[in-house]
């Protein structure tokens, strides 16, 4: 859309107000605490699904780790090997070496020690490689499905939390992948070679080894289960943590005006120390696993040394052998304690995960058109027939609506705050779909036409206006990139924006702040005229675009409206009844119906609405 806010494939949603259609700040914390986790099981095999698009990478990483783990199995045998190289002769209790063993041993031994550790490394970076692959891809997806959200959406969810689950959810992700896929595939591998191998040593001391297992398993599972409902709470908890700081930032001169720092840093410490205690409660829970199966370990290895030393004095099994077992007992058990380590990592990775897909699964705007439109043939009537609307269904916003716009006429719309004025357009760019009723563009029912083709057609001037951290020039052609800069010049002179442009060292290269925050407001709404004017859109709505600003700088600004509107259709919502008193047609809209509409005079002579709201407003003048 020719318009002043980023577009989703070429559309935009200007004229919507956050915090939804009622306005006003959202309760997030009392809807985190209604929420429930989703199903992580579900939420995993998404997870594969997007971690298998690097199948070769993961392949050959499979494969890395299965060589890394055969040598990490290979190493406690050397070991064995290497202590049964020593011998004591029991006759004459004298110490045997065999030396040329011995060194053989070692030598093969530091050859396993060292291709482990390169394998590792190479692991390392075939993980990271796969990570950083999948969280583009799904951070490509997740902003893709953004730009495509229903409004409703929008409406329900803060910027900072939708912000928090794109930057924050996806780099838990991306962390956790690089350091648990690598790890869990070996944990299986490791796990079934060190039970082969102190098998093939002893099926007695095997047994023994497998003594504590269930244990660890019980034990990981009920810590597992108490902790989880924490790690889902804090990514909540966080997402609601950054909102407040992004509303905080984009709202501070209001907050500094009315005096309430002090309540904002209250309002952040509430849900700062919320955070602080949900994250101590998860931190605790992770952190009690990793001792529990520490002990557990310990114990594991107390029983096998002492069995062992049985045996061995039974002459059942060698010294050696008792030292390998003692290895594969601990890499038996280090695939669960490996898990229960990275546990509190994972929990954090698929509630961000968990969050990310709510987004990924949501259905996207709603898009039937198939008549392809043509700007050039656009003649811009506008017929809105029995259009009944409302944001939530026991609450009608327009009833029963008719009105009809010819091409190249001015319409006004007016009427008290909450009548419905501003919904009027919005359902004409279908940023929300009627209950019921139809709008027709040119005789076409606008639900036939494709979004892109119907925003595209329409452009838009905001009260606040939208500007990004660019050029001058480049903000002005938003609307038409390929625009000459002759072009982008006289459309700038048409809008009275020139002179000040030419004013600045660097002119149309000018570079704007944050929101264009280094120019006045009078100065960006000029630009963002001109912005529509090289747009040069058939239908233009104005929504309050002169309200901000004081009266001269609304003379320029209504200046270069005319010339914007010239041989448009122009739908024009305004507070000031003075801004609208030329149009064509002013439509007086109440309680979501048409209370009348004519012309300025007219209106006024049937003292009817209009006459009351015109009243009230100069009643100061009068006096």
């Amino acid at each position: 859309m020719n318009a002043q806010q980023p577009p989703k494939n070429g559309e935009n949603r200007p004229i919507i107000t956050p915090g939804g259609p009622g306005g006003g700040p959202r309760n997030m914390s009392a809807r985190i605490n209604r929420e429930k986790p989703k199903n992580a099981k579900g939420t995993i095999l998404k997870l594969i699904r997007y971690i298998g698009r690097s199948k070769y990478l993961i392949l050959l990483l499979m494969l890395v780790v299965v060589g890394s783990t055969l040598l990490s199995l290979a190493g406690p045998a050397l070991q064995g090997e290497a202590i049964n190289a020593i011998t004591i002769d029991p006759a004459l209790n004298k110490l045997s070496v065999d030396f040329d063993a011995l060194i053989k041993i070692l030598m093969v031994m530091g050859i396993v020690y060292i291709g482990t550790s390169l394998l590792q490394l190479f692991q390392g970076l075939l993980s990271a490689h796969i990570s950083q692959t999948t969280v583009y891809s799904m951070r490509k997806e997740l902003f893709r499905k953004i730009t495509h959200l229903p409004i409703k959406y929008l409406d329900s969810h803060p910027p900072g939390d939708i912000m928090s689950r794109i930057t924050n959810d996806v780099d838990n992700i991306s962390n956790t992948i690089s350091s648990s896929i690598s790890s869990l595939f070996s944990s299986v591998l490791t796990l079934i070679g060190a039970l082969v191998m102190i098998i093939s040593y002893s099926w007695k001391m095997a047994l023994i080894a497998m003594v504590t297992i269930p244990l660890t398993v019980f034990v990981s599972a009920t810590l597992s289960k108490a902790m989880r409902k924490y790690f889902v709470q804090r990514q909540k908890i966080l997402g609601n943590l950054n909102g407040q700081v992004e509303e905080m930032v984009t709202g501070y001169k209001t907050v500094m005006a009315y005096g309430k720092e002090p309540m904002a840093c209250d309002r952040f410490a509430e849900t700062s120390s919320e955070f602080r205690k949900c994250s101590i409660k998860a931190n605790v829970w992770g952190g009690i696993m990793g001792p529990c199966n520490n002990l557990i370990n310990n114990l594991n290895y107390l029983i096998v040394a002492a069995c062992g030393g049985y045996f061995a004095i039974r002459g059942q099994i060698r010294i050696g052998d008792i030292q390998s077992i003692l290895q594969y007992s601990r890499q038996l058990s280090q695939p669960i304690n490996a898990v229960a380590n990275l546990y509190a990592q994972i929990m954090t990775a698929i509630a961000g995960a968990e969050r990310i897909f709510d987004i990924l699964d949501t259905p996207d705007e709603i898009d039937e058109g198939k008549r392809a439109l043509d700007p050039q043939h656009i003649r811009g009537r506008i017929e809105f027939k029995d259009i009944c609307f409302s944001y939530t269904p026991e609450k009608p916003v327009l009833k029963n609506l008719h009105l009809t716009v010819n091409p190249g006429e001015k319409i006004a719309i007016v009427g008290a705050t909450g009548s419905g004025k501003t919904t009027i357009v919005n359902l004409l760019t279908r940023f929300y779909e009627l209950d019921s009723g139809a709008i027709y563009l040119d005789g076409v029912d606008i639900t036939e036409i494709p979004k892109k083709d119907l925003r595209g057609a329409i452009g838009i001037v905001l009260q606040d206006t939208v500007l990004f951290s660019d050029t001058i020039a480049k903000n002005i052609r938003y609307g038409k990139t390929d625009a000459t800069h002759e072009e982008m010049q006289r459309a700038a002179s048409m809008a009275n924006a020139a002179a000040f442009i030419e004013r600045l060292p660097d002119e149309y290269e000018t570079v704007l702040a944050e929101s264009g925050s280094n120019l006045s407001q009078g100065q960006r709404q000029l630009l963002s005229i001109a912005r529509a004017i090289l747009s040069d859109p058939k239908i233009l709505i104005l929504d309050e675009a002169t309200s901000s600003v004081d009266t001269r700088t609304e003379m320029h600004i209504q200046s270069a409206l005319v010339a914007l509107m010239e041989n448009r259709t122009s739908l024009i919502i305004a507070h000031r009844l003075s801004t609208i008193r030329d149009a064509d047609k002013i439509v007086v809209v109440k309680d979501g119906k048409i209370a009348e509409a004519g012309n300025h005079e007219e209106l006024l002579a049937a003292q009817g609405e209009y006459y009351t709201l015109y009243q009230n407003q100069f009643a100061g003048f009068a006096t």
